[in-house]
């Protein structure tokens, strides 16, 4: 017996040893230095900055605001922005074509030479979000002042996106001072509702392009940013290119009853009913999928420290680890599900009447693979109560993924890389909503960055208190875009 027990031991230990050897080659093999080595960094851009900064200084001045209620849109100043617009860049406007779509949305286009070429589309919008009432006292410069303080301009739209706006025309008008005549052709589009879903700006200007018979050899629009500290055990600074983007979708969930006088309720009242629905709803999540981490992490992996690398190489063995540890944080735990929101309840008018009617929305972000469809049916097989009607509204399909070898994305890569070679990058799901979601049937690469840079501190200003960026990150997007429209226009 003891022989046996001794042999049992011997090949649990020889086991043990086989699979951690197994597991060290594994992950040793299976991340590679996947960064691309540029041999040249970009030349200096001959823009007079401080002219640079005060176009984009002003830019900022136009309270631009979307809000929910569409009539409630300053028109005045989306207006006065397309008039500093024109008389900020004269260059573009002779030379290229250039219109509006639903009055206040800007479509600029600079013909290339070679009509085979596929044209190339770059984003951005010109709207912003309000600024609430309730934290307006804590901006240190006036959200609209366009302040240039500390090298830094301070205000609403400096970061989402009258940086992306501006940079691109300004890099355009630079080129056309120097004689730029590309091959293919340029396109800019600049919504005026992307914070309110782009529904009539963007989503109009690719109805338009449709009926042109127009698509794209690539798209790029805001989403993705030079990130620092922000993913976990990498040091330096991650480029994250968004090749996809979450959908969404509300869901009012509605319960009816006779209501009546709070002194003699049911068992059950409408509002608690609708409660338990919740509950149902939070305590039935969607399942993970952990491959859209795994391929950004991939990108990065050679630098991450190997306690890292391991689990990530080794999802066979560590995958139930890997989730519950980003299930743990709800920014890690979006990135792998399709994620669940209660946001607004509703009930009676007052505390001793019984509601007739008591109503909820949730918020949903689809992760792609799911659909809307698949989804109302998760929700209301969650819910088990035919009590509870559902219904959609506000809706849209999460994307499809586009390719990382495409002519696109090597570009955006080449020239972030080009920019600084310290910056990593890796392609990532975009967790919001961007106004390239309605372009997705005129080109099979659409891709979302931007050029700036953001850590920990910095995002919590985004669409937060004392949005501003530093002077030398708006030139650096000047200079990035003015090489990206060089290679997009000639290669």
């Amino acid at each position: 017996m003891k022989s046996r027990l001794i042999k049992i031991i011997s090949f649990l230990i020889v086991l043990v040893v086989v699979l951690g050897v197994g597991l060290y080659v594994n992950t040793l093999m299976s991340f590679k230095d996947s960064q691309l080595v540029v041999d040249s960094p970009l030349p200096e851009t001959p823009i007079d900055r401080e002219s640079a900064v005060a176009r984009f200084a002003k830019s900022i001045q136009f309270k631009t605001v979307s809000y929910d209620d569409p009539s409630r849109l300053n028109a005045e100043a989306f207006l006065e922005l397309h008039k500093h617009i024109q008389n900020s860049f004269p260059l573009i406007h002779e030379k290229a074509e250039h219109y509006t779509i639903s009055e206040y949305s800007l479509v600029y286009h600079l013909k290339g030479s070679d009509a085979s070429l596929q044209p190339v589309l770059f984003m951005g919008h010109t709207d912003v979000v309000p600024v609430d009432e309730g934290t307006a006292e804590q901006w240190e410069q006036q959200p609209f002042s366009g302040a240039v303080v500390d090298d830094t301009v301070w205000g609403r739209g400096t970061i989402d996106d009258k940086v992306t706006v501006m940079a691109l025309l300004e890099a355009m008008e630079t080129h056309l001072k120097n004689g730029f005549a590309p091959k293919r052709s340029i396109y800019f589009a600049f919504g005026h509702d992307e914070e309110i879903g782009g529904k009539q700006g963007a989503a109009k200007i690719a109805e338009h392009f449709k009926q042109q018979g127009l698509s794209f050899e690539f798209v790029l629009d805001e989403g993705g940013a030079i990130t620092q500290g922000v993913m976990t055990g990498i040091e330096q600074p991650v480029a994250i290119i968004g090749v996809a983007e979450k959908g969404f979708v509300n869901l009012r969930l509605t319960v009816s009853s006779e209501g009546g006088h709070s002194s003699q309720p049911p068992n059950h009242t409408a509002a608690g009913i609708l409660s338990q629905a919740i509950v149902n709803i939070e305590n039935n999540q969607f399942d993970t999928d952990l491959s859209h981490s795994y391929n950004t992490f991939s990108h990065v992996a050679a630098y991450a420290p190997f306690s890292l690398q391991l689990p990530m190489a080794n999802l066979w063995l560590f995958s139930p680890i890997v989730e519950q540890t980003m299930l743990a944080s709800p920014s890690s735990a979006a990135g792998i599900r399709t994620s669940i929101a209660a946001t607004m309840l509703e009930g009676s008018s007052k505390s001793n009447i019984l509601p007739t009617v008591a109503s909820a929305v949730v918020n949903v972000r689809i992760l792609p693979g799911d659909t809307i469809a698949s989804v109302k049916q998760h929700i209301t097989e969650a819910i088990n109560d035919p009590r509870v009607k559902v219904e959609t509204f506000m809706e849209n399909e999460p994307s499809q993924v586009s390719p990382t070898d495409s002519l696109g994305y090597r570009l955006i890569e080449t020239n972030i890389r080009r920019m600084d070679d310290s910056i990593l990058v890796a392609p990532y799901l975009v967790m919001g909503g961007t106004d390239s979601k309605h372009f997705y049937e005129l080109s099979d690469n659409v891709y979302r960055f931007m050029m700036v840079r953001l850590d920990k501190q910095s995002l919590k200003r985004f669409h937060g208190v004392n949005e501003q960026l530093a002077v030398d990150d708006y030139i650096k997007a000047v200079s990035y875009f003015y090489s990206m429209i060089e290679d997009a226009g000639t290669k």
